[in-house]
């Protein structure tokens, strides 16, 4: 089905707008790139939040054999209520960072180079302001206070009934969005475009649902004018950045996740640019909430039409999984997304609130802080042996104890949440504006894993509004071996938790890496455990002498 133009944004327009409807069109394109950004921390502080353990795995890599680390996983075979729901939100996830990915295209396609820190959702030292108990509107779509969803706040949390009804708001259907808005506060939501009144620097209407936004978006890309051009013409950029990491190929991605849309924009030719855009539009829109097939009755499901879901083969070959003796399983990571993406967003959700209802999912702040013990470290085939000298798992679990009946964890586990994904964005600010700049994989996992161990320790929610520090000393090594930093000039060692970074790719402190090994600044997927330059950490002490 084409998506189609409004009436309004089907007549023809004076030329002498097209300078404030091109200020308006990339304004709705960072727009896309904030609400695609605002769900991410949102749906992974909840996703991490289901209590659950997984090994430490790796190919032909028995390292950690019979180990088990806080933190639920994907399952190739889910069965518990929290195996499904972590499956289903991982799904969502995931598809959230495509679409930041598409979104990020579509900008620079259109002469905007998109900002992932700072602005509409961080402050400058990149806490969360976006989240909080008092926080009630979802940057450009809705306040909730102006719907029947109006005790629903944007507060990080838990998997739980507010959380869900929040989720649900956000990927709303229109339909089903219009009859949520209050009838005296309808007005205020899903502009027509062009946008009566509206000036350069002025803020953006309120668009009542996402998908909305990109309808909007599409209409403002299609205007045309008196003196025969549209607005397309005006603002493609045919040496726009794109990127790519669900369509690329390369040794460890081998095949192309989406066979049915592009997942970047061919700026060779403008025509073929603009149906890719809009294409890009419509799986965003169908992915969320459906829109290209309208449910028939409540009991049916809005299906996502098939060229929008990715590919069963695609995924296991793509994302392997493997045993804790390395040996390689069936793929838990193409199963959540494979078998959950063919429903949008909205529908998944509905299936999540299922399972909160019946009480099938347990969440870590209901399991409670501390309370370590070994066996919950190992698993049923853990046969006692330590052939590697690792710290056995009574040592393990007494440190988790420690750690958690310490006061100052939360602060400092949620900073470091917060700086790891800094780590990410940090490097998504140069990602679309300078080429050649490689993605920080290592540090996107590590995002999920230290949110899995702040849970887990704490029994909290992480507190993303806290800030971090930044490095200006020339002369302190931040970080140069877990957590120690060296001063150089009162040559001591003293634990500093002011830099935070998560891996090779994103560190921003020197060189050092979170694991204790010097590592490049400039990128790359290699494994976050190999040394680079002069090896250790140990070394770089020596050269700060």
């Amino acid at each position: 089905m084409a998506r189609l133009v409004t009436a309004a944004a089907a007549q023809t327009r004076s030329a002498e707008n097209k300078a404030t409807d091109k200020a308006a069109l990339q304004a709705i394109a960072q727009a896309a790139v904030d609400v695609e950004l605002f769900t991410i921390p949102l749906y992974m502080t909840s996703l991490y939040s289901i209590q659950g353990m997984h090994p430490i795995t790796g190919k032909n890599t028995d390292f950690y054999a019979g180990r088990l680390w806080p933190g639920a996983k994907a399952s190739a075979h889910p069965i518990s209520g929290n195996e499904r729901a972590f499956n289903i939100v991982f799904s969502v996830f995931i598809q959230e960072m495509l679409h930041l990915q598409m979104a990020a295209n579509m900008a620079t396609a259109i002469g905007v180079t998109p900002k992932f820190t700072g602005g509409a959702l961080q402050d400058a030292n990149f806490g969360w302001t976006c989240y909080g108990a008092t926080q009630t509107v979802i940057p450009d779509i809705i306040d909730l206070k102006d719907t029947v969803n109006e005790d629903v706040t944007v507060e990080l949390g838990p998997l739980d009934e507010h959380r869900i009804r929040l989720f649900l708001a956000i990927e709303q259907p229109e339909d089903d969005a219009r009859a949520a808005i209050k009838p005296d506060k309808l007005s205020s939501y899903f502009p027509q475009v062009p946008f009566q009144g509206w000036s350069p620097g002025d803020a953006l209407p309120m668009f009542g649902t996402i998908g909305w936004m990109y309808q909007c978006y599409y209409d403002y890309l299609s205007l045309r004018y008196d003196d025969g051009t549209s607005l397309w013409d005006a603002v493609f950029d045919d040496g726009a950045i794109q990127n790519d990491l669900f369509n690329n190929f390369s040794s460890g991605h081998p095949m192309r996740e989406f066979m049915g849309f592009e997942t970047t924009i061919a700026l060779t030719d403008k025509a073929i640019a603009f149906s890719q855009m809009v294409a890009m539009m419509d799986a965003i829109t169908d992915q969320g909430e459906g829109s290209e097939i309208k449910k028939p009755s409540a009991n049916m499901f809005q299906a996502v039409m098939p060229r929008y879901q990715p590919r069963d083969e695609a995924l296991r070959a793509d994302y392997p999984s493997y045993s804790d003796k390395g040996v390689q399983i069936p793929s838990a990571d193409a199963a959540a997304r494979f078998d959950n993406d063919s429903l949008d967003h909205y529908e998944r959700f509905q299936e999540v609130r299922g399972l909160i209802e019946i009480g099938a999912i347990t969440t870590w702040n209901q399991r409670g802080a501390g309370n370590w013990n070994a066996r919950d470290l190992t698993s049923a085939d853990y046969d006692g042996s330590n052939p590697y000298n690792l710290p056995t798992p009574e040592e393990i679990a007494g440190a988790l104890n420690t750690l958690s009946a310490d006061p100052g964890a939360h602060q400092q586990l949620s900073q470091a949440v917060v700086g790891a994904i800094a780590g990410v964005t940090r490097v998504l600010d140069t990602f679309w504006a300078s080429p050649g700049q490689s993605f920080p994989f290592p540090s996107m996992v590590g995002s999920g894993d230290r949110m899995s161990i702040a849970w887990a320790v704490t029994a909290q929610t992480p507190d993303l509004s806290q800030g971090i520090g930044a490095a200006d000393d020339v002369h302190t090594l931040y970080h140069a071996c877990q957590g120690l930093v060296y001063d150089k000039d009162t040559q001591q060692d003293d634990p500093d938790v002011i830099i935070y970074h998560s891996c090779r790719g994103s560190n921003g402190c020197r060189s050092q890496g979170g694991c204790g090994f010097v590592q490049p600044v400039t990128g790359g997927a290699q494994g976050c455990g190999a040394a680079s330059g002069c090896g250790t950490a140990v070394a770089v002490r020596s050269q700060a002498d």
